[in-house]
């Protein structure tokens, strides 16, 4: 017979309710990158929690970051973009899009990065998203980065699909570990900017799948929501470990 299962391990801790941002990049509604992201909103509706979506291709999401995006500029003869970031959003001259997008992201507990993997990377209008919204002297800037970070107390998780087998993308495989080829997303950027990031969730060798192997992946996709609170977050750098100047402090 089959050994007893803790009751702990069959549900989940009680969570208190989150206010969740799924920033959703597909090009395809009928996607199964589009049904992760439907699964998830029932999901964590369903837990309780606040679910607000940017869908970026439905929005029609503008994803160059220029002088476009400021009424006014404090040095209108040279664009110096990330230092015109922080004087808009002081002054409230930054472009309306990119305010609105920056408040849904403020009031997020959890913030999802819903797509498909392109070119081991995310889609050039979620990258745009990332460099617009993700405002110097609001999310980052001096020395808030890491776990002094501007959006530090949120946690952040990546749901995307792939076109691999999971033996690809693993120590050893063809394209190396997924976490690896992730890094400029989940370090160089979550991370970067003070969230607590989760070990993504990855549908793999979708395009290829059977129906009931696609349904198996969405089962285990809900059991990874309902469940939350029991993952570990990655493990980055602390600035507790570095001087004023960023060396290394001598180990202890």
């Amino acid at each position: 017979c089959s050994p007893a299962v803790e009751p702990s391990l069959l549900q989940p801790r009680e969570t208190d309710p989150m206010n969740v941002l799924i920033v959703h990049a597909h090009n395809e509604a009928q996607s199964f990158t589009s049904s992760m992201k439907d699964l998830a909103v029932d999901e964590l509706t369903a837990q309780g929690h606040t679910v607000v979506i940017s869908d970026l291709y439905a929005m029609h999401w503008n994803p160059l970051a220029s002088a476009a995006d400021f009424t006014s500029r404090a040095n209108p003869e040279y664009l110096t973009y990330a230092l015109e970031q922080r004087k808009g959003v002081e002054s409230g001259s930054i472009a309306a899009d990119i305010r609105a997008e920056l408040d849904k992201l403020q009031a997020a507990d959890l913030v999802i990065f819903s797509f498909p993997l392109y070119w081991f990377a995310m889609p050039a209008i979620m990258k745009g998203w990332l460099d617009r919204v993700l405002v110097s002297g609001v999310c980052y800037g001096g020395m808030r980065f890491y776990d002094r970070g501007g959006l530090k107390g949120k946690r952040a998780m990546l749901a995307l699909t792939c076109g691999g087998k999971p033996h690809m993308l693993v120590e050893g495989g063809i394209h190396g570990p997924i976490e690896d080829m992730l890094q400029p997303i989940l370090r160089g950027t979550l991370a970067y900017t003070g969230m607590s990031v989760l070990p993504p969730f990855v549908g793999y060798h979708v395009p290829y799948l059977k129906p009931e192997q696609r349904a198996a992946i969405l089962d285990d996709y809900r059991q990874y929501l309902h469940n939350l609170d029991q993952l570990q977050p990655l493990r980055f750098p602390s600035m507790d470990a570095f001087d004023e100047r960023l060396n290394p402090l001598p180990a202890v």
